[in-house]
């Protein structure tokens, strides 16, 4: 979705640095997990299909993960494309305002830096970066990209029940991605059947982490973890494999996703 690389090098890179298991899970698309499976044929690396749902609640952002689920099922495939046409028109409505106040983008770049997946306010962000308008990609969400900045532009989102529930639909476990700071709805998202908390994951500090460890006793649901990677040299604190994710976290997913197929 916003990376920069392909599922098939994201795979490579992934094999080369002694990974075992890799998830894909790219926002509101599931279109390069067919190419990441594929391409980890023959390797000792297993590939969990996923997905990061964007949603929203009571104006506050929350991202839902997805692992395990069917991405070759109808109801998902038909979801993202209505999705990827939502985002489309935002993404050339915020080129307008952009261009209101003085900048320029080039819609063709913006579609370049996409690659053929859904494109989103990272490539924007990097666009804006190219043409010497910000610094950094940060910059360029802090100044103009986000609520409350002069290029925003909302677009309609699922409440993380409504992304638990379709998640759900298509076989997958439903997991709160980066927790901290979205953990008051927690409650309300087990009762609708979250099954899992991203307790590892880029910049949480031991307190934080043994705090996420001890919610999910407390609820019943299992640690998964990432790092949020987005590509070589974009994001230093996000590198592939940066974060050590225990491998009793992907026993339980698997028990888990066993249990929900009745098997």
């Amino acid at each position: 979705s916003d990376g920069l690389h392909t599922p098939s090098e994201v795979v490579r890179m992934a094999w080369e640095r002694g990974l075992r298991f890799l998830a894909i899970t790219d926002h509101d698309t599931v279109e390069g997990v067919a190419e990441a499976v594929q391409a980890a044929q023959g390797l000792e690396l297993e590939v969990i299909p996923g997905v990061e749902i964007s949603t929203e609640i009571d104006g506050t952002s929350v991202h839902m993960l997805g692992y395990y689920v069917d991405y070759e099922a109808e109801e998902l495939l038909c979801f993202f494309a209505a999705s990827r046409k939502a985002r489309l028109e935002r993404a050339q409505k915020i080129l307008a305002k952009l261009q209101a106040l003085g900048i320029s983008l080039s819609w063709e770049r913006i579609l370049a830096l996409a690659n053929g997946g859904t494109v989103g306010r990272a490539h924007i962000a990097r666009a804006l970066q190219e043409a010497s308008y910000v610094q950094t990609t940060q910059d360029a969400f802090d100044r103009y990209l986000v609520p409350g900045q002069p290029a925003y532009v909302p677009r309609p989102k699922l409440t993380p029940q409504e992304a638990i529930a379709l998640i759900r639909r298509v076989g997958g476990l439903p997991v709160l991605a980066h927790p901290w700071g979205v953990a008051f709805i927690l409650p309300e998202l087990v009762s609708e059947g979250l099954v899992g908390l991203e307790v590892y994951y880029p910049g949480y500090h031991a307190e934080i982490t043994a705090y996420l460890e001890r919610l999910t006793r407390e609820n019943g649901l299992i640690c998964t973890g990432g790092s949020d990677f987005h590509g070589l040299g974009l994001l230093p604190e996000n590198e592939l494999g940066q974060v050590y994710v225990p491998e009793r976290c992907i026993r339980e997913l698997k028990e888990r996703k066993r249990l929900l197929k009745g098997g």
